[in-house]
């Protein structure tokens, strides 16, 4: 199993430390440049050898367009590759659209509740998801990765692929940062940032 696995650009409620969730925000201007340079360095990784990868994006519109700058960037036709629904970012429910500071404000023993376990807990809301949740979905779509895969996802599709790669446990992958200007390889077990 060969992944290079990237996280969508910069949207300005990343810049905000906002929960985006599954609401579709688009890129802004740093994230574009981030998506176009991913490109560039797949494109050097690859030298040349992009036609034997599947190439699967999220649905939502900046996984998309991360997707289209990363192929222009590298040659290809924008539209040469797939959506996958599994790939979707974790539901935050109702907190969606919020930041962390303005929900402690609001009620801080539930962002407490979820400073204790991130990984297990599940906002409000009746969609809203856990990481271990989202795991189950990303679970599915690694088991039926076949070939060779570009994919671009969120955050916490990245935190679930390293729990569920054995790089790190539930806690530890809940917290850790997830760049959008780097590239992560999986390999068999080996799983890093280029």
């Amino acid at each position: 199993m060969l992944i290079y696995m990237i996280r969508h650009g910069q949207t300005d409620w990343n810049a905000q430390l906002r929960l985006q969730g599954q609401k579709d925000i688009p890129l802004n201007d740093t994230g574009r440049q981030q998506a176009s340079g991913n490109g560039h360095a797949l494109d050097a990784i690859l030298g040349g050898q992009a036609r034997h990868f599947d190439f699967v994006s999220s649905p939502l519109h900046r996984t998309r367009e991360t997707m289209e700058r990363i192929r222009e960037a590298m040659g290809l036709p924008l539209a040469g590759y797939r959506t996958d629904d599994r790939l979707k970012e974790v539901s935050f429910g109702e907190w969606e659209g919020y930041t962390l500071a303005e929900l402690e404000q609001e009620m801080p023993e539930r962002v407490a509740e979820r400073e204790l376990s991130k990984w297990d807990f599940i906002p409000p809301g009746v969609d809203a998801e856990s990481y271990e949740i989202l795991s189950w979905r990303v679970g599915a779509w690694l088991q039926d990765v076949a070939v060779p895969t570009i994919c671009v996802a969120h955050g916490g599709v990245i935190r679930a692929l390293f729990k569920l790669c054995g790089a790190m446990d539930a806690e530890e992958a809940a917290l850790g940062a997830i760049p959008q200007d780097r590239i992560l390889k999986i390999e068999g077990s080996a799983i890093g940032w280029l």
